[in-house]
This record gives structure tokens, sequence and C-alpha cells, in this order.
């Protein structure tokens, strides 16, 4: 077999703005982040190739450590998959690290964590700039209540309150979550195992009505202890949402060459 032959697995770290996308899995009659990179891959190497993603976003969701893996067949240099697939994909998606990975790594299942941030803008004015990825409330918000019912949320739990979606599983370990006060910007961060659909979102939507006055976090509590789909919400909007960061038992070195 030729070099150029050998099938090596390919680990990408990708950044995006997702808001003029419908998520990032694939869909054939709509743009996605894994369709666009697909079609990039076409381009650069000629090979139709299927992508698969450690981490789902929904419609108008952003990213700046989302990590996509595939087989590539020919013989490139890691640099070029990053030149090459920033020389086709839009302006809001980007490549910024490249590497291989061992043939039987799957960046789904062998991630131990993922990382999102939830950013809410509690300026008196709106900003045109800052709403595109973050979600704007009225007034200032009780983060200290925010903290305390940040606290409930660690360990292992069942979240089904916090989807709509009818799972069989609905247990999932959060590591980590933690409300940041910085001026006019609340950022919330949750780090687990992995989510529920739109759990972040609902949690999100929760804790800014604790932040309000509306929920006590004692009632925050019954919401979790509740176990019951849908009752958590209304859920957030997406351009506050981004996923930082997937976790691996050892980290990505990217390009060597």
């Amino acid at each position: 077999m030729c070099p150029e032959q050998v099938t090596r697995r390919v680990v990408l770290i990708v950044e995006y703005d997702g808001t003029n996308y419908h998520g990032s899995q694939y869909q054939a009659n709509a743009r996605t982040i894994q369709g666009e990179v697909e079609k990039a891959l076409k381009m650069l190497t000629g090979e139709r190739t299927r992508v698969k993603l450690a981490g789902r976003t929904d419609a108008g969701v952003h990213a700046c450590g989302q990590v996509i893996g595939f087989d590539a067949m020919k013989g490139l240099p890691l640099r070029a998959f990053v030149d090459g697939l920033n020389h086709y994909l839009p302006d809001d998606i980007a490549v910024k690290k490249a590497c291989y990975a061992p043939a039987n790594f799957d960046v789904r299942r062998a991630a131990l964590s993922r990382e999102y941030r939830y950013r809410i803008l509690t300026s008196p004015t709106r900003s045109p700039l800052r709403q595109r990825y973050a979600h704007r409330v009225e007034g200032r918000l009780d983060t200290g209540a925010m903290k305390e019912a940040c606290r409930l949320l660690i360990g292992r739990h069942d979240f089904a309150s916090f989807t709509t979606v009818p799972l069989r599983r609905t247990v999932r370990d959060v590591f980590r979550a933690e409300i940041d006060d910085d001026d006019d910007t609340v950022t919330f961060t949750m780090v687990a195992n992995s989510f529920l659909p739109h759990q972040v979102r609902n949690t999100a939507g929760a804790l800014i009505r604790v932040g309000q006055g509306k929920m006590t976090v004692e009632e925050f509590r019954k919401l979790i202890e509740a176990k019951t789909p849908g009752l958590a919400g209304p859920t957030a909007p997406a351009s506050g949402l981004c996923l930082v960061k997937v976790n691996y038992a050892v980290e990505f070195q990217g390009d060597p060459s």
C-alpha cells in the first residue's frame, strides 16, 4: 500500500459562531457545522469523509473548543488540515489545531467531560455587539443566590427536570457549576460527564429566575428533586451558550509540524 493511502485518524479543535447554523449535527436540508466541515474536507482531499463531533450543539449555540474526529486517506501533513480547511470553511468556522490520534480513538466516547459557558448580560441598555454571544436580562441579578443554587447541581443527580426530551437515562455527573460576576456580565459555567438535550440552557433559565427573585434556592432544590421532564426553564436563548472544552485523559498537543 502506498504511504498516501494509509488511513490516519485526525482530530481537530474547532471554533465557531453558531448564529447562522441549525446546530452542529448534519442535516440534509440545513446548514450545520458538520455539513460545512465535511464539505471543506471534500474540497481539500477530494474524498467524501464522515466526521464525528464530541459534543452536540443546538441551533445558534457557539463553540471555542469543539472536537471533531475523522479518518483521512490522503498523506497530508497536519498543518495542511489547519490551513487547507480554513481556506475552504466559511469565516464563522475555524480549525484551531489538528493532531493524529490512535486508530480506535472516538472523540465522543473517549471524552471524560464537557465544559459549557453561558453568558448573561445585565447592562441597562442593549449591546448590539455583545448580545450576539450573551443573553441580556433586565436589572441586576442576585448572584449570591445563584451561586448557592449552583452548589446543588454538583454531584450525581437525575436531571430529568432540565430536559423536555424523553430519555431512559437522565442521571448525569456534574463536576463543576459556578457563577462568576464581572461588572455587567454574569457567567455560568457547568462541567459534566455529558449533558441532556437543552440541559445547560434550561439550567441557565432557572438560575436566572433565582437571580431575579422569581424562584428561591429551596424551590430550585425541589426542581432537581422532582425529576419531571420539562419542569425547568424557561429555556435560555442559544446566543449565550458556548461549548468551551471537551476533556480527555490526555491533552491534545496540536500540530507538531
